[in-house]
């Protein structure tokens, strides 16, 4: 065994003592193996981390120090992972756990924020002044007020500012309180003047006494939201809106009516409405004349009769005859006489006169004189009608409208050609326009259509390379990905676990004399003479075996021996 081990060792120049886990990994197969599959696993596991690296989100930004220390430790508590972006503006989770988080941090209270509402006038102290509670009651309506303005989506922060005067018994010591709110906007975000205008109204009906008219919203920019009279601006935002969208309306309307006869990219319809924003308001109050007496309300109807009996009437001749003093009235006697006419009964007041001179001298004034009067007025009802008119705002004054039409595709030899529209089928455009856009003479409506060819766009617009457009690149970039993470695992099959499956499963190499037993093992057909070749075979395998195990790692055999010794003393 000496020889065999000295002739090994001239072959195989023993390994320096300085490698020593070099010769552990050569004694031991497997090990190079395990080691190399869980290199392997470890790279195709920090690859796949890496790509599913988690996207980060926005939880916060613009925290207070006090805040964002709270909301830092809370995250600590949670298990949830957090970084802050350059410069430490933003607080950032991964985006999948940002609703958790918010929801579990308002339940919390965090972040509480720069500003306090009412809950500072939870710890009054015993015997605050009374300057200092109005300050606290001020501090804590304008934190109230700040926090409702910070629930508006565009509104990032908002700060609000009270000047409430001190109430006075005169009146005319008596001032008006005012207000001015800053605004910061989320960044890139505008607000409109529907909102300026809800934040003002917002402001004005939580203090008391406080006009729309003394509220000033600035924002972050310096620009002033709202004027001091909204009555003195020229243009609102809103009008030019909804001006807007009245257009837009009759624009789709035309082209709705008119794509299905023409074709989808065939006409073009524009409108110009002019809108009247001025409130109008009449009143107007109309007299007729009376209806017929019978069916004519009466209002009031008064009336007097007034009569006198008794006195003489003045009668007679002028002269000196009538001038004298009446004689004693004297009952005459009279009886009915056959034949003979009544006098006729006279009407008070009414005297018969004789035409003799001398019965009027001889006869005594036997009738008594009398009076009488009567007035009455009456006062009919006047017929009256009063109308009361209130047009609101936005009523349409006029509409002008444009509209072009292409002119109709055909082919021609197999030639694409263009024709005009006949004058038939434009009067029938003409009038179903008309009709879509409820067209009024009387109000000053314009309408033109014209049919002229449009112009092809297409051929001097230029085409966008495929290497440029966006979604390309976005692919390319992903299947690079995939690609890189492909090729690294094709790179650890075939430079290394392959190798060294190969050398694992790789059956040893026979020693020198086994090729001669082999072949007398093949001449001889005996059963047992080739189990007996195989026994022999086994044992030189074994013997080489253990020749260059010996040879790799001399401790490990001495080790083995000495366990072998001390088993076979015990």
């Amino acid at each position: 065994m000496s020889s065999a081990t000295t002739a090994a060792t001239g072959a195989l120049p023993a390994m320096p003592k300085a490698w020593p886990l070099l010769d552990q990994l050569r004694a031991n197969p497997r090990l190079p193996l395990a080691i190399g599959v869980s290199a392997a696993v470890a790279l195709i596991a920090a690859l796949w981390l890496w790509n599913r690296t988690p996207d980060y989100g926005v939880l916060y930004s613009n925290l207070s120090d006090r805040d964002g220390g709270a909301i830092i430790a809370s995250l600590q508590q949670m298990n949830i992972p957090y970084k802050f972006t350059d410069g430490g503006a933003a607080l950032l989770v991964a985006a999948n756990k940002v609703p958790e988080a918010r929801l579990r941090l308002a339940s919390q209270g965090l972040p509480k924020g720069g500003t306090v509402g009412f809950e500072l006038m939870d710890n009054q102290k015993f015997g605050t002044s009374q300057f200092a509670e109005q300050v606290n009651y001020q501090r804590a309506l304008e934190g109230e007020l700040a926090r409702s303005i910070n629930s508006i989506s565009a509104v990032e922060s908002a700060r609000v500012h009270l000047a409430l005067p001190k109430p006075s018994l005169f009146v005319r010591d008596q001032k008006k309180p005012s207000a001015s709110v800053v605004l910061t906007l989320h960044r890139g975000r505008n607000i409109d003047e529907g909102q300026v205008s809800a934040i003002v109204h917002l402001i004005s009906s939580s203090v008391p006494e406080l006009s729309a008219k003394s509220i000033t919203v600035v924002d972050q920019a310096g620009n002033l939201l709202s004027a001091a009279n909204a009555g003195t601006r020229g243009l609102d935002v809103t009008q030019l809106k909804y001006a807007q969208e009245i257009e837009q309306t009759y624009i789709r309307r035309i082209e709705a009516i008119l794509q299905p006869i023409v074709g989808t990219a065939n006409v073009h319809a524009q409108v110009a409405a002019e809108i009247d924003f001025s409130t109008v308001e009449n009143t107007d109050e109309k007299y007729r004349p009376n209806q017929d007496a019978g069916s004519a309300a009466i209002r009031s109807q008064q009336s007097s009769e007034s009569s006198q009996q008794g006195a003489l009437l003045p009668g007679g001749v002028p002269g000196a005859l009538t001038n004298q003093p009446p004689a004693n009235p004297v009952a005459p006697i009279a009886a009915d006489v056959p034949g003979q006419k009544k006098p006729e009964p006279q009407a008070p007041g009414q005297l018969k006169m004789s035409t003799e001179m001398s019965s009027v001298a001889s006869t005594p004034r036997s009738t008594t004189a009398g009076s009488g009067r009567k007035d009455v007025t009456t006062n009919y009802e006047l017929d009256r009608s009063i109308r009361h008119v209130q047009q609101g705002a936005g009523g349409i004054k006029r509409l002008s409208v444009a509209v072009v039409v292409n002119y109709r595709g055909g082919k021609s030899q197999g030639k694409p050609t263009v024709q005009a529209l006949s004058a038939a089928e434009l009067e029938q455009i003409q009038n179903l326009v008309k009709e879509a856009m409820g067209y009024s003479r009387e109000r000053g409506d314009t309408l033109n259509v014209v049919n002229s060819p449009f112009a092809n766009e297409t051929k001097d617009t230029p085409e966008l390379p495929v290497w440029r457009e966006p979604d390309n690149i976005e692919m390319a970039k992903t299947a690079g990905k995939y690609l890189l993470l492909g090729m690294l695992a094709l790179y650890l099959w075939f430079a290394v676990l392959r190798p060294l499956l190969r050398n694992y499963l790789q059956p040893e190499r026979a020693p020198a004399g086994s090729a001669a037993v082999e072949s007398a093992a093949a001449d001889n057909a005996d059963p047992e003479v080739q189990a007996q070749d195989r026994q022999t075979q086994r044992h030189l395998d074994n013997i080489q075996y253990a020749r260059e195990a010996a040879l790799k790692d001399p401790r490990m055999v001495a080790m083995l021996i000495r366990h072998w010794m001390e088993k076979k003393d015990g």
